[in-house]
Formats: structure tokens, C-alpha cells, sequence
């Protein structure tokens, strides 16, 4: 895995911690929907869902914003991408809230 400018920027441990916009994905929970995995941006926080999930809204996400980089918003991993530069960084500094404890289950 190679990074770039933005995951760059973003895995600074002092950077400050984004709110992420919900428990699960933003606009599933709206039209309740369900996905496979959650990402959050690491620009505003918003949580959407992964591109296997129906909806895809991580990526349409970056499509309105140009948003670039995002991370798991699963238990235990901290992996980001970068939508921009198509890389990947195996870890990024874990910060307060920026990764559940337990998965999301829609009701």
C-alpha cells in the first residue's frame, strides 16, 4: 500500500477528530435501507455505506463533495482510502470516536 498528500494529512495523530454523522449510514437510516459496511469521511465525518453495500452512498458522498479520503467505520480496523489518488494506507491513528466498539445493526 502507497499513500499520498491527503491520507498524509490525515493520519497526523494530532490532526482533530471528525463527528461522525450517525451509527450507521447516514442516508439508509433516512430511507431505511440496510448496507454491508460503513466508511467515514474523514473530511466532515459523514458515515456512509462501503460499494458493496446497494447504495453505495461513501462514494457518492465524494461524488458531491470531492471529499477524498475515507476510513473503516467498522470494529477494529483503520485502514483509509483516498478516492483522489486510488491508494490505500493499511492504518491510520485510530482517534476518539472515529471507530465503533460494536457494530451498527439497523432496527
Amino acid at each position: 500500500m502507497s499513500s499520498c498528500e491527503h491520507i498524509e494529512r490525515v493520519a497526523k495523530a494530532d490532526r482533530k477528530p471528525v463527528q461522525p454523522s450517525g451509527p450507521g449510514c447516514k442516508e439508509c437510516l433516512e430511507m431505511g435501507s440496510t448496507w454491508v459496511h460503513l466508511r467515514l469521511c474523514l473530511e466532515c465525518g459523514h458515515v456512509g455505506c462501503c460499494d458493496h453495500s446497494p447504495n453505495r452512498h461513501a462514494t457518492a458522498h465524494f461524488r458531491q463533495t470531492g471529499h477524498p479520503v475515507i476510513k473503516s467505520y467498522e470494529p477494529g480496523e483503520t485502514w483509509a482510502w483516498c478516492y483522489v489518488d486510488q491508494v490505500a494506507a493499511r492504518s491510520i491513528p485510530a482517534l476518539p470516536d472515529e471507530t465503533p466498539t460494536q457494530h451498527y445493526t439497523p432496527p
